[in-house]
């Protein structure tokens, strides 16, 4: 058992090839379940889509034994919001429950993606892509994030009792219009309950929206912290610190 114990530390948390490659299987799983469950949401209940969602679950159910096994903090480990989102994917992947109702749980997985943030590291060391697009990439990420999570709460709570709310695309178009502040008015969520997550979607989604735009158009500048100041970005020419006068050594390739 601890042999096994130490097999796993080696491969989630390790600094080896092998732990890297093993990382980045990890990755394209999340992106790949993430996908097929978008996709999914959008097509009726099927034995072929209901038989993935089973192979997909023992997939998380594993991954997500072989975590807590290795964690040395397991009670603290429960109490972040990515270990429920875990548990809420399992039960709608494993538990026998037909029909869209489910949707939302299974949406719940996109809350995953936050837990790849671990790979950062790695990707700035592997990727110049990664390294010079960070933040773009980090703030569309946040965004994709909340707006499929609130479109599956927003299917869950209206689709039976708000007859706008026929299924996962008037579900999605609500939530763009609503985090976009564009308000068409054609769908509005009846009750207290709608009008909060109207609340929740306007104040969090006008804010991610606004973060995406601010990193878009902001100068360009590179992650480089300093090592006098720990000023963390710089322009990609910089020589000095424009906080503390440092001399930088920031590396590139000579595209600038």
């Amino acid at each position: 058992m601890d042999a096994m114990k130490s097999r796993l530390r080696d491969l989630y948390e390790g600094e080896s090839d092998r732990a890297h490659r093993f990382r980045y299987s990890l990755l394209v799983f999340d992106v790949a379940t993430i996908l097929f469950i978008v996709v999914s949401s959008f097509m009726p209940r099927a034995p072929l889509v209901e038989n993935l969602d089973v192979l997909i679950g023992v997939a998380v159910l594993t991954d997500f034994v072989a975590r807590f096994a290795i964690s040395q903090h397991r009670w603290r480990e429960l109490l972040r919001p990515t270990t429920w989102a875990d548990i809420a994917a399992l039960v709608s992947f494993l538990a026998p429950i037909v029909g869209e109702g489910a949707g939302f749980l299974r949406i719940m997985r996109t809350l995953r993606l936050l837990r790849t943030y671990q790979l950062l590291d790695r990707l700035r060391s592997d990727s110049d892509f990664f390294r010079r697009n960070e933040d773009v990439i980090l703030a569309a990420t946040n965004l994709a994030v909340f707006v499929f999570v609130m479109t599956g709460l927003v299917y869950a709570t209206q689709h039976r009792s708000n007859p706008a709310i026929g299924n996962y695309v008037d579900a999605l178009y609500f939530t763009v219009t609503s985090l976009t502040t564009t308000g068409y008015g054609d769908i509005t969520l009846s009750g207290t309950l709608g009008r909060l997550i109207s609340v929740v979607v306007m104040l969090c989604g006008v804010t991610l929206f606004l973060r995406l735009a601010q990193v878009l158009f902001r100068p360009n500048k590179i992650r480089h912290p300093c090592p006098a100041c720990a000023l963390q970005r710089h322009e990609p020419d910089a020589v000095h610190c424009k906080a503390c006068g440092t001399v930088l050594c920031i590396p590139d390739e000579g595209a600038y």
